[in-house]
């Protein structure tokens, strides 16, 4: 008490900078560095497992301060919400426009970020030209490998994981019948693959889908595709796990499920992460939703090759949970002001291992 009496004396007649340093002179840790020791962000307490922590991040936010102060320090890695799609980069046939998306490894290469490229070959948020055009099976598939081997030769060794094909299956583990699968059958996602590797040998290659975070139709199609390209030599790495959840739904089989596709001989990721609710929130709610962070963030340390977990935007006023599903939302780790919720405790917690 003595001691603590000095030092209030000291801030009181000389200010802070006396405080600092008669704080040092009696040895004791300074206050700023005993309150981060205590508070450690995302991305410091999920490096300690060598994993990454990212998010999703919207362009068009990055000149709010709050956002981008948040996105950079709490999270190790990021990934374009929008700015890396097909539509977005190649809007007219041989015409691109990659500022966005430059915007992005600017900011993660100024931040000591990675980048995780989402996505290369989708059946959603195509150009119209593509969307909309005819071509032959051959010239489609010229199309598809020009782009990929052009977005990601690009990109070379500022890209460190990519989503190389989105969604391409049906809820009961079938294909989906999309422009690319329709026209040159499954052989697209072993050619996409293949294009990526070549343009840049050093970027892990993902295969990324959602509703396949448990034991289902859809996750059984996507683990016998997965083992299929590896016995083929398809140079594929990883999958990733959208998990779009809900509010107590974490899937029972998660774990399992997780630890399935590494026994393969791939890393995953948990890619796309948030944990919607019936809104309006209240605190039972927002508990569930902090045990269930915690719960998916587990599972992730559980699995040796679980590699990392993107959250879909950290903050409720950006999500895109509302727009697509009517009277939910509140899914994410920050609430509407950018201030932390429950669920960012918990999920620190949990990549913590505690």
């Amino acid at each position: 008490m003595k001691l603590q009496r000095q030092l209030l004396s000291l801030r009181r007649a000389c200010g802070a900078a006396a405080l600092a340093s008669a704080t040092l002179a009696f040895g004791l840790a300074a206050p700023t560095q005993a309150a981060h020791a205590a508070n450690p962000t995302l991305r410091e307490v999920a490096n300690r497992t060598g994993r990454f922590v990212g998010t999703a991040v919207n362009d068009g936010r990055l000149g709010d301060g709050t956002y981008a102060n948040i996105a950079k320090s709490e999270f190790s890695s990021v990934t374009a919400e929008n700015a890396m799609k097909w539509g977005s980069v190649e809007p007219n046939r041989g015409q691109f426009n990659w500022a966005p998306a430059d915007r992005l490894v600017s900011f993660a290469q100024a931040n000591s970020q990675k980048v995780y490229g989402h996505t290369l070959v989708w059946h959603s948020q195509m150009p119209g030209w593509l969307e909309n055009g005819s071509f032959s099976n051959t010239e489609l598939r010229t199309l598809m490998t020009n782009h990929v081997t052009t977005q990601v030769a690009r990109y070379k060794g500022k890209v460190q994981r990519w989503d190389v094909v989105n969604e391409a299956f049906n809820e009961n583990g079938t294909l989906r019948g999309s422009k690319f699968y329709n026209q040159l059958g499954q052989s697209y996602i072993a050619d996409a693959f293949r294009a990526a590797r070549a343009a840049d040998p050093s970027a892990k290659l993902f295969i990324n889908d959602y509703n396949t975070e448990g034991t289902n139709a859809k996750s059984d199609g996507l683990y016998n595709l997965v083992k299929s390209l590896k016995s083929q030599g398809v140079p594929i790495d990883g999958v990733g796990f959208q998990s779009h959840l809900i509010v107590g739904q974490v899937p029972s089989t998660m774990k399992a499920n997780l630890q399935r596709f590494a026994d393969l001989g791939v890393d995953v990721v948990l890619s796309e992460l948030d944990i919607r609710m019936t809104t309006p929130a209240d605190a039972t709610k927002l508990q569930q939703q902090a045990n269930d962070y915690r719960t998916v963030a587990r599972n992730c340390l559980a699995v040796a090759r679980c590699v990392g977990i993107t959250v879909w935007g950290f903050g409720d006023r950006d999500s895109w949970v509302p727009g697509t599903f009517p009277g939910q939302g509140a899914a994410n780790l920050y609430d509407t002001n950018y201030q932390p919720k429950p669920a960012y405790n918990a999920f620190r917690d949990g990549l913590a291992g505690s």
